[in-house]
């Protein structure tokens, strides 16, 4: 190491993941995740639960961070943390220990968007040097958010459509639940339909002006779809589970494409990303490659390390907002609602 290098300790903690990272230059040297697996328990993730998880994971965390990338804690040039959006009792762990090892080794404090975190992920330093050239617009699809973002600069983002309820990935998880596929169900929901008829059963797309989505009446529908097809054959679903899978996953799929492309055409954005947890579904990235092929995009998708929640996008937003010299006050809180 040497006098000018920026080493950026990115924390992570906005759900269930507690993360921390090694960025050096904008090149991630380490990225550690540790899952909480108590939730599997109850199908769904308890805030009280995850906090207390957090407050055992963050400091071995931090200290595997380091090690791996074989970094001293007084190498370091600022500490990067989530502010929000999130759970409150999640990020008030994270903010709390970044604020203290900040403060401790007398270094900057730099807060960071979650949802601008997974955006910027395409930044993170690869062996292609191939990033997208603003303006582009990021779809951002997770459990808690689906968002179409027009980014014109790496923190001047407007969100130009979202739902107006559920969330894509939470609209996979729900139908897991349903169909008794454990939780997280989205991925075994993505395995499952490698297997099925994508085109075997029928559900609804809504019909949102604008670029606004909606995920609400689809979880209904295959609710009483369910329960209409169990009522005549109790082993429906046993019986047709990759079928269902792949025609569910692919009405999702369709529904977040409808408005992408809409919003390319309209705003002439030719740059297209996806970013957040459910783009390591393999047909959304798979989708992506073969409509971007068709309207003529560059696009981009990241490694699948750097699509659910890591502590590596916090780094490299923490990153570009360190170069800016925008630091965080001691007094900075967790926002559980924060807004791009």
């Amino acid at each position: 190491m040497n006098d000018k290098d920026i080493i950026i300790l990115g924390i992570e903690s906005s759900c269930d993941d507690t993360s921390a990272a090694i960025l050096i230059n904008g090149k991630i040297h380490s990225n550690i995740v540790a899952g909480q697996a108590v939730h599997k328990n109850f199908g769904g993730v308890v805030p009280e639960l995850a906090s207390r998880a957090h407050q055992q994971n963050i400091i071995p965390v931090v200290h595997q961070a380091l090690s791996e990338a074989g970094i001293d804690k007084k190498d370091l040039s600022a500490v990067a943390f989530t502010r929000g959006p999130g759970l409150l009792g999640s990020l008030i762990v994270g903010t709390s220990f970044s604020k203290s090892f900040a403060l401790g080794l007398g270094i900057p404090l730099v807060e960071v968007n979650h949802m601008q975190g997974h955006v910027l992920a395409h930044f993170i330093h690869n062996e292609e040097n191939r990033y997208p050239a603003f303006p582009f617009i990021c779809m951002t699809v997770s459990g808690g958010h689906t968002q179409l973002v027009l980014v014109k600069d790496y923190f001047e983002m407007e969100v130009i459509g979202q739902t107006i309820d559920d969330a894509a990935g939470e609209a996979f998880d729900k139908a897991a639940k349903i169909m008794g596929v454990p939780y997280p169900g989205g991925p075994l929901i993505d395995k499952y339909a490698k297997e099925g008829d994508r085109k075997k059963f029928k559900f609804p797309i809504s019909n949102l002006p604008g670029y606004d989505y909606s995920f609400s009446g689809l979880k209904t529908s295959i609710l009483y779809f369910l329960q209409k097809e169990m009522a005549k054959n109790p082993h429906f679903i046993t019986e047709n589970l990759n079928d269902i899978c792949a025609s569910y996953q692919s009405t999702i799929i369709q529904s977040l494409f409808k408005k992408l492309i809409k919003a390319a055409a309209d705003y002439e954005v030719k740059e297209i990303a996806i970013a957040g947890g459910v783009s390591a579904n393999s047909l959304l990235r798979s989708e992506l490659q073969r409509i971007g092929q068709r309207e003529g995009w560059n696009t981009f998708i990241p490694p699948f390390s750097y699509c659910t929640d890591n502590a590596g996008m916090i780094a490299i937003a923490g990153y570009h907002k360190y170069l800016k010299g925008e630091f965080a006050l001691q007094n900075v809180v967790p926002d559980a609602r924060m807004k791009i």
